[in-house]
């Protein structure tokens, strides 16, 4: 059987200016030949493929947190949906906080995605904003509104605005929504990131390990953030960057020597046999 190898992006495979080094690039796609290599990351699908060019994909991508688990071909696999409701509702309640979140929903089943950002936003959403400036799927609403396909609602600011906003969904939602509060490293300050119940990286590599025929306990992980935790738990061999989290070195097998600017993830490919 193949080796599998899923990373998350941030942090761990792209370096902190969002490129991918020709070194790393070059063993992950040699390392393709023989073995099954995919991404877990909390982009989405069109933002992870503007990282991606030239890298060989063959097994499922899992996307915004695991809500969407889709093939590199676009072939839907796993998708975890906050209803229209639910995403108004969640919108309300944060109206009494005085922020309102970017919401990513999906369009069509062709993975057309919409980037709905508020009027109203705080400096960190218009930094967010700014960065994507060229994309083509950014939607400006005057009244924050959830569409039909919701994949992820996250708020921005500083962390003593979100605690709070964050504290009162978990009273009002409780296991309803999955809900991540951390810090976001390029911006420097604190996102919340409102997902459906089920979508978390854990579960998506359970959708991409059954596609490609491999057990999660066969696979092997890497990542650096508190979100790449659950996938650790699963994954037969969970590897941590040296510029992972503590708690994320806590819980790996393996706590690499070299960070993410030093092709850490690449380095371990091209030694592992």
């Amino acid at each position: 059987m193949k080796q599998a190898f899923i990373t998350d992006l941030d942090h761990t495979f792209l370096r902190t200016d969002l490129t991918i080094s020709t070194f790393s690039r070059d063993v992950w796609n040699a390392k393709t030949r023989e073995a099954t290599l995919s991404v877990a990351t909390a982009r989405s699908f069109k933002k992870a493929m503007q990282f991606l060019p030239g890298l060989h994909l063959n097994a499922p991508l899992v996307l915004l947190d695991g809500a969407l688990v889709v093939t590199p071909e676009k072939r839907i696999i796993d998708l975890k949906l906050i209803t229209r409701e639910l995403g108004d509702a969640v919108i309300d309640a944060g109206m009494a906080f005085d922020i309102e979140p970017v919401i990513i929903t999906l369009e069509d089943d062709a993975l057309n995605e919409a980037f709905l950002y508020p009027a109203r936003r705080t400096p960190h959403q218009e930094q967010l904003i700014d960065r994507y400036r060229e994309d083509d799927n950014l939607v400006e609403q005057r009244t924050s509104r959830a569409r039909e396909r919701n994949m992820k609602l996250v708020y921005m600011g500083e962390e003593a605005l979100l605690r709070p906003l964050h504290d009162a969904l978990q009273r009002i939602f409780g296991s309803a929504l999955k809900l991540i509060l951390a810090p976001e490293a390029y911006l420097g300050c604190y996102y919340l990131t409102v997902l459906h119940p089920l979508a978390d990286k854990a579960h998506g590599l359970i959708s991409a390990s059954a596609h490609v025929d491999h057990d999660p306990s066969q696979m092997t992980v890497f990542g650096d953030g508190v979100n790449d935790l659950g996938m650790f738990e699963l994954a037969g061999t969970g590897i941590a960057v040296q510029n992972a989290v503590d708690i994320l070195k806590q819980a790996a097998d393996i706590v690499l020597p070299h960070t993410n600017d030093e092709d850490a993830v690449a380095r371990y490919l091209a030694d592992f046999t």
